[in-house]
C-alpha cells in the first residue's frame, strides 16, 4: 500500500510540473484563447466621409416691394409655376399716379414760362444789337446801351434757369413713374412660388426695410448644404462624387458632385463645421426645401478586392513604396505557428481595409478578441452616429 501511494504521489507531481512548465513557457505557435482568427476575404469596399445636410433650392429669389403702400392683390399662390415677367402682385398705385400727374403739370407750367422768357430774350437781344450800332454814331447814350446789354444777359440767364428747373422736374417725374411701375410686381425669373410672406390688404413699409411678399425658386436643381467637421473637410475637393439618402425615401440614393466648399465655418457647441454645397437634379420634384439628408462623400471605391478586418492590423511601419499604400504589421496564422508580416493597405473603412500587397485571399490572421469586441462595440455605437451626423 505504501508503494502504491508513493507511485500515485510521483505521478501527480509529474503532471503538476508539466502543467506549470507549459503555463510558464507556452509553446511557439500555440493559439491563445484570448485571440480570434480572421481571414482575408473578397468584397466591395468604399472609403467615405459622412455628414448631415439640408436641402435648399440652388436658385431662388425673395420678391419684395420697393415702394410703400397697401397690397391690393396677390395673383399667384404657393406651388404655382410662374414665368419671367409674369405679374405677381399689385400695390395701391393712386398716390404714385398723383405724383406723376403733379410732376407732369409742373413741367407744362415751366415749359410755358420758358416760351415767354425766350420771347423776352429775343426782344432784349434786338434792343441790344440796335443800341450797339447806334452807339457808333452817338445815336444813343452809353447808359442806354449798357441797360440794353444788361437786360439781354438777364433774360437769357432767366431762360437758362427755367430750362434747369424743367430738367429737375423731369428727373422727379422719371422717379415718380418708376415708383408707379414698382406698384406692379413681376417675376424676375422662371420658377415656382415656394413661400408667401404678405397677404392682400397688408400695408407694406419699404422705407425701413424691403418687405418680402413671395419667394420664387427653381426646383429642378437642388443644393444640399452639408456640414462637415474640420477633421474631414481637408479630404474633400470640388467635383468629388457624393450620394445621399433622405428620410422616407427607402433605399433610394441621390447622386451629385461637390460644387463648393465655403471657407467660413460655423461653430456649433464649440465644434467647427464647414458648409459643403452639393448640387443634385430634381426633375421628379421628390426633393423639397428643408429636407434632411445623410451625406456620403466618396473618397475611394473598389469592387471585389481583398480585404481584412481593421482589428487585424498591427503597428504601422514606415513604407518605402508609397504607391502601394500604408504599411502595417500583421500576425499570420500558419501550421508552424504565428508569423509577423508587412502588409500594404489601400482604402480603409471603420471595419475593413483593402489589401494591396502582402497577403493572399484566404490567409488567416490573428487578432485580439478584446480588440475585436471593442471594434464591434464601436461599430454598433457609431453606426447610429454615422446615420445622423458628421464624424467629429
Amino acid at each position: 500500500m505504501r508503494r502504491h501511494w508513493l507511485w500515485l504521489f510521483i505521478v501527480i507531481l509529474v503532471i503538476a510540473g508539466i502543467i506549470g512548465y507549459r503555463m510558464a513557457f507556452p509553446q511557439k505557435g500555440a493559439k491563445d484563447d484570448t485571440l480570434n482568427i480572421v481571414s482575408v476575404s473578397l468584397g466591395d469596399i468604399e472609403e467615405n466621409v459622412t455628414a448631415q445636410g439640408k436641402l435648399e433650392p440652388k436658385e431662388y429669389v425673395d420678391v419684395g416691394a420697393q415702394v410703400t403702400g397697401q397690397l391690393q392683390g396677390v395673383f399667384v399662390k404657393i406651388g404655382d409655376d410662374v414665368k419671367a415677367g409674369q405679374l405677381l402682385a399689385q400695390i395701391d398705385p393712386r398716390i404714385y399716379a398723383a405724383r406723376v400727374q403733379a410732376s407732369e403739370a409742373n413741367i407744362k407750367n415751366l415749359q410755358a414760362q420758358l416760351v415767354g422768357q425766350q420771347a423776352e430774350v429775343v426782344f432784349a437781344k434786338q434792343q441790344y444789337q440796335r443800341n450797339r450800332e447806334l452807339l457808333k454814331s452817338n445815336g444813343v447814350s452809353q447808359l442806354d446801351y449798357q441797360n440794353s446789354e444788361f437786360l439781354f444777359k438777364k433774360t437769357s440767364a432767366t431762360a437758362e434757369a427755367i430750362k434747369a428747373q424743367i430738367e429737375q422736374v423731369q428727373s422727379t417725374l422719371t422717379g415718380d413713374k418708376t415708383n408707379l411701375g414698382y406698384t406692379k410686381i413681376f417675376a424676375s425669373m422662371e420658377g415656382t412660388v415656394v413661400d408667401q410672406k404678405a397677404r392682400t390688404g397688408q400695408t407694406l413699409n419699404a422705407n425701413q426695410q424691403t418687405p418680402t411678399i413671395l419667394q420664387l425658386a427653381k426646383l429642378d436643381i437642388m443644393t444640399v448644404r452639408a456640414q462637415v467637421a474640420e477633421a474631414d473637410v481637408m479630404r474633400l475637393k470640388p467635383n468629388l462624387l457624393v450620394y445621399f439618402t433622405t428620410l422616407g425615401a427607402g433605399e433610394r440614393r441621390w447622386q451629385g458632385k461637390v460644387r463648393q466648399i465655403l471657407p467660413t465655418p460655423e461653430v456649433i457647441n464649440n465644434v467647427v463645421l464647414y458648409n459643403v454645397l452639393v448640387d443634385v437634379e430634381n426633375k421628379d420634384r421628390q426633393l423639397m426645401t428643408g429636407m434632411s439628408a445623410q451625406m456620403f462623400f466618396v473618397l475611394g471605391k473598389a469592387d471585389q478586392v481583398r480585404q481584412l478586418p481593421v482589428s487585424a492590423l498591427g503597428v504601422r511601419v514606415r513604407n518605402k513604396d508609397s504607391s502601394l499604400g500604408s504599411a502595417y504589421r500583421v500576425k499570420v496564422v500558419k501550421d508552424s505557428g504565428i508569423e509577423e508580416k508587412i502588409v500594404h493597405i489601400g482604402l480603409r473603412t471603420r471595419r475593413f481595409a483593402e489589401v494591396r500587397d502582402g497577403l493572399d485571399l484566404g490567409t488567416q490572421l490573428q487578432t485580439s478578441a478584446r480588440t475585436d469586441e471593442r471594434e464591434k462595440r464601436k461599430e454598433r455605437g457609431t453606426t447610429g452616429a454615422n446615420q445622423s451626423g458628421p464624424r467629429l
